[in-house]
């Protein structure tokens, strides 16, 4: 729920409370409903073990699975301990798969839960998924598991579990911790890699895209500076100042906010011609709806397609080895949208650039 509204992760109530107040909305619902959708073909032929009301009977009954409901989850405000104790309870009960919808906090709370125990599937839905547990998007998720259960994808892999300090993420330091492995299905263009940090000779590249787009701003727009090193990059090059894993704005090289949430970005470039200046995330790919959700699909509308700017240094798109650049908002409208023309223009250094392709579905 945090993502929009700047909080970088919605772990422990009182952070989620805040969100509330913030106006975050929750999004898990929605998306498990999208996975669930691929599944629902073998209404009948398996059976869906769930948590009470929100923690899926809810979701579920939305598509009529009809599911059995273990006596898991029926607070209007559950914790961590909830999802714990639902997947012990899938453990006893033996479950073919456990799909679960989260971030790296979910993740963690499984593994510390049951191990490798159990064959377990990630619906993306929280802010901060660095963890290699999780499919593409929502649909391929519901896809890839049906698979699974149908014996059409049998082969399986150990992945990482790596979760972040919050606290520290919300101050701009990225500590990122390897907490243990579980055991998903597994097809090559259907889950997401672990996330990959920048590597230290990639600075000269860096500043050399910096260069390039600082030379070709104009007074005329505003600029959304996006997440990430190489776009930090961006911010140094101008002198100023930046919250790196957050989204900051200028306009005539100044810094007009810094660290802002859905609400402040759509408020302050109403009306105005808009940049956004974007990175994707190395090893997986990601240009929206990871780390940046601040950058919500009613920005993008406002902003526009054409106004995108991709920047990314040749080691991070040497990474991605053909797979496309990804899009997963949340909102199908705008993941088609963005994937309609196929290919973007890429900036990988001063004077120098790539066309690169930009997909809503791995697949």
């Amino acid at each position: 729920m945090g993502g929009r509204v700047g909080l970088k992760g919605t772990d422990g109530l009182d952070i989620l409370e805040k969100a509330r107040r913030l106006g975050a909305k929750p999004e898990s619902q929605q998306r498990t409903q999208d996975a669930l959708r691929m599944i629902k073909p073998l209404k009948g032929k398996i059976e869906i073990i769930t948590c009470a009301g929100q923690m899926g009977e809810d979701s579920a009954n939305h598509l009529s699975l009809v599911p059995e409901v273990i006596d898991v989850g029926r607070a209007s405000v559950t914790t961590a301990a909830d999802t714990q104790r639902a997947a012990e309870e899938m453990k006893n009960l033996g479950v073919d798969l456990l799909l679960f919808a989260g971030g790296d906090g979910t993740a963690r709370d499984l593994y510390s839960a049951i191990g490798g125990s159990l064959i377990v599937l990630g619906i993306p839905s929280g802010v901060k998924i660095h963890s290699a547990v999780f499919a593409s998007n929502p649909l391929v998720a519901g896809e890839l598991a049906a698979l699974y259960l149908q014996g059409k994808a049998k082969r399986t892999r150990e992945v990482e579990v790596m979760d972040i300090d919050e606290d520290e993420y919300r101050n701009g330091i990225l500590s990122a911790k390897l907490y243990g492995y579980l055991k998903i299905p597994y097809k090559r263009s259907y889950v997401q890699s672990v996330k990959a940090g920048s590597q230290p000779d990639e600075k000269y590249s860096q500043e050399a895209i910096a260069f390039e787009v600082v030379e070709n701003m104009s007074d005329e727009s505003y600029y959304i500076i996006g997440p990430g090193t190489t776009a930090r990059a961006v911010m140094d090059k101008l002198n100023l100042e930046n919250s790196l894993l957050g989204v900051d704005l200028i306009h005539k090289r100044v810094l007009l906010g810094l660290d802002l949430n859905e609400s402040e970005l759509l408020e302050r470039i109403k009306g105005k011609k808009t940049k956004l200046i974007i990175t994707p995330i190395g090893g997986q790919g990601y240009l929206l709806g990871r780390g940046n959700q601040q950058i919500s699909p009613e920005v993008i509308r406002q902003v526009g397609k054409e106004n995108i700017v991709i920047i990314a240094t040749p080691q991070k798109m040497n990474s991605l080895t053909g797979r496309p650049l990804l899009v997963d908002t949340g909102d199908r409208e705008i993941d088609h949208l963005l994937s309609e023309s196929d290919y973007y223009k890429v900036i990988t250094g001063h004077r120098e650039s790539i066309i690169y392709r930009v997909s809503c579905s791995p697949v």
